[in-house]
């Protein structure tokens, strides 16, 4: 029996990478987690929150595309730590910490240096940071994907209870996130065909025979009675929206209309023959690791452990099948990105096998290393805490704009001020309006009007918002002197203008620090 000694120096090495590791992910996940305004995906899942609350249930629509379960989980975190940005973004940021965890997990099937390079490679990939900070629901997709996986191969190769219960959480969890997990199920089924098939010609080496089960058929309908209950559960809105379980069956005729349609999100231009190289050329230009996971998933089609090839064609599979998609939204990416991810570490560990007594290519493999790692780091960073709302960066999509802070600056201040300031009326004339209605959402007498032919004729809010191409109809329907400030809400956008209400807002504009406005006296009354 080895000493207590023996096993901590057995345990340290492992234990203290592993450390590292998820301490650099936390680190740049939770830095400045408010550092930008909510994103309009992020105002939309808050949004439905506050819903919640009101109606005590989330009522399911096969129209939104995404699942309830992280609704649910919105909902809790902002309950326990109040209705702010960090609540709100919290759980992605867990959930995306957590996949650094589960890609460790991988080393018992592709090898200790495989999955703490993996894992390292996601924890600073620029794309997992980014969108690890944002309220949204794909964070969440990539840890159920990754316990999926790693159910998989553990009933392949052991075969015990924990793989099926893993599967059949991932699974669960996949079904309860998003309607996209209808792609990574096919290609979970596909990969294990098309390897089974590949092996004819380019045996696997070491190849791993299917495992005898170590579960009982008991616990196979343990497991799928109580996925089938959680997806009744949650679809139906706790019970209390019945509705809501056939509504998941519609979902995917929306889903699948929308995606293969003709709608907003098409990235045409990066279109090569049948294939989108959209996915690519994000790649190629933030997440250098990954990169070479996938060109090191080509080499994987000659003799290779079977388990390696494996994850190389579900992550080629995935690929090949958002590139196919027309509809595309970048946040996508880290679904597809975690396979390559534990990729690029197989083939650092493969390399540094072949090279064990070459002093030279070693030296060049660590270098190659270093420099591809410290990309993903030095670009992670400048993405997320320097340019995080630059309409440059392909991964700044749809994002709101700092200067929406000209809208919600004096508003927030003024609710801190007296909570009976949030009761004053507000009238927002924009078509594309969120996240206002989740940032404002504690004001009870906002009025949104997302057409022109609704806009009422006299308008007196306190505060009035439109776009500036609106100017002339706005300030032809004022009665009384307003102060008036322009801002973009976000770039693709046009210009946007605040009126506020100048008998209510003045003594917030007396601070030079809160910016010039115009003033505006409407016709017929006289200036003082």
């Amino acid at each position: 029996i080895p000493s207590v000694k023996t096993l901590l120096g057995i345990m340290a090495p492992g234990l203290l990478a592993e450390s590292a590791i998820l301490i650099l992910s936390a680190l740049l996940r939770l830095w400045a987690l408010d550092i930008k305004p909510p994103h309009f995906d992020e105002g939309i899942n808050g949004w439905f929150v506050d819903q919640m609350r009101s109606a005590g249930f989330y009522r399911y629509d096969p129209e939104n595309y995404h699942g309830p379960l992280y609704f649910y989980i919105l909902f809790v975190f902002l309950s326990l730590l109040g209705r702010n940005l960090w609540a709100l973004r919290l759980p992605a940021v867990l959930a995306s910490i957590a996949s650094v965890w589960m890609a460790l997990r991988f080393e018992r099937f592709l090898g200790r240096g495989a999955a703490v390079t993996g894992a390292l490679a996601l924890a600073v990939s620029p794309a997992a940071i980014f969108y690890g900070r944002y309220a949204i629901h794909e964070s969440w997709m990539v840890l159920s994907l990754m316990i999926t996986a790693w159910g998989i191969l553990a009933l392949w190769r052991e075969g015990t209870k924990r793989g099926l219960i893993a599967a059949s959480l991932g699974f669960t969890l996949m079904l309860l996130i998003k309607e996209t997990a209808v792609i990574h199920i096919g290609c979970f089924l596909i990969a294990g065909g098309v390897l089974a098939a590949w092996q004819i010609p380019f045996p696997s080496r070491p190849a791993v025979s299917m495992a005898s089960p170590r579960w009982r058929p008991v616990d196979l309908f343990w497991c799928a009675a109580l996925s089938l209950l959680a997806i009744l559960f949650f679809y139906s809105g706790t019970f209390l929206n019945v509705s809501g379980v056939p509504d998941f069956f519609r979902a995917y005729a929306k889903w699948f209309q929308t995606g293969m349609g003709e709608g907003g999100h098409l990235k045409s231009e990066y279109q090569l023959g049948p294939l989108n190289c959209y996915w690519l050329s994000l790649m190629g230009r933030y997440e250098w690791p990954s990169l070479l996971g996938l060109l090191y998933a080509v080499r994987l089609a000659w003799p290779a452990p079977a388990m390696t090839r494996y994850l190389a064609i579900y992550g080629i599979g995935a690929l090949s099948a958002y590139s196919l998609v027309p509809y595309k939204t970048p946040w996508c990416i880290i679904s597809m990105l975690w396979p390559f991810a534990l990729l690029f570490g197989a083939a650092l560990e493969e390399g540094w096998e072949r090279t064990v007594t070459k002093p030279l290519p070693r030296t060049i493999l660590i270098t190659l290393a270093i420099v591809l790692l410290g990309g993903s780091f030095a670009s992670a960073v400048r993405l997320n805490f320097r340019h995080c709302t630059d309409p440059k960066e392909p991964y700044v999509y749809v994002q709101t704009m700092p200067e929406i802070a000209v809208v919600t600056d004096p508003l927030l201040a003024m609710a801190r001020r007296s909570p009976l300031n949030l009761t004053m009326p507000g009238q927002i004339l924009l078509e594309s309006y969120y996240p206002l209605p989740w940032i404002l959402g504690e004001f009870s007498s906002i009025g949104y009007y997302a057409k022109d032919d609704r806009v009422p004729l006299l308008l007196d809010g306190d505060f009035i918002v439109a776009l500036s191409s609106q100017q002339e109809m706005v300030e032809g329907r004022i009665r009384d002197i307003y102060l008036r400030r322009r801002f973009h809400l976000r770039d693709s956008m046009e210009e946007c203008t605040v009126w506020f209400r100048e008998a209510r807002f003045k003594d917030w504009f007396k601070e030079p620090a809160h910016g010039v406005t115009d003033r505006v006296v409407p016709a017929g009354m006289k200036k003082p």
